[in-house]
């Protein structure tokens, strides 16, 4: 989805880029925002798909390319991707484990910093709380972004999280700096 036509710069002066990415094999979700002062201004989000029957180097190849493609045209300042986190299956891990290594080439190739992101560090960002569920957060960034409905797919919501989370995180640092 795109902003919609009008919708102008966020306020509060020139806007900062956040692209939030939560990484998959099978489907990998991005979004990004403009962010000025403490205004936030939703650009686009979506999810792609590789298709489960291909090699996974052609999977591989087409995340990486997909990425490095909303990089270029999109030129995000910095960038946010949901760190890994598996509990049993480690096997379904290993895969998406290489997917993130395609997704970190593409950044570091446009020369753009990447930070990873825990699902626990995401959820306090957005929603103020570690323990927040699933739909919470979604409707935080609904809020946030001031949506009419909550984004879909849920990847595509996980990732804006993940940007609104890195854009925090940004903040942070830069009023640590002297």
């Amino acid at each position: 989805m795109k902003a919609q036509p009008g919708a102008g710069q966020p306020r509060g002066g020139p806007a900062l880029r956040v692209i939030g990415i939560d990484p998959g094999l099978a489907s990998i979700g991005y979004g990004l925002i403009d962010v000025a002062g403490t205004s936030m201004k939703l650009l686009e989000y979506g999810c792609f798909m590789t298709p489960s029957d291909s090699p996974l180097a052609d999977r591989l190849s087409d995340i990486h390319d997909r990425v490095r493609d909303l990089i270029g045209i999109w030129q995000p300042t910095f960038g946010g991707m949901e760190s890994l986190f598996f509990f049993r299956n480690v096997t379904s891990a290993l895969p998406v484990a290489e997917a993130r290594g395609v997704i970190r080439l593409a950044f570091a190739m446009a020369g753009v910093p990447l930070a990873d992101l825990s699902p626990t560090a995401i959820k306090q960002a957005v929603t103020g709380s570690a323990r927040a569920d699933k739909a919470q957060v979604q409707e935080m960034v609904r809020i946030l972004l001031g949506l009419p409905e909550v984004p879909k797919p849920d990847h595509a919501a996980d990732a804006l999280a993940a940007a609104i989370c890195r854009w925090h995180n940004e903040g942070a640092l830069s009023r640590l700096k002297p």
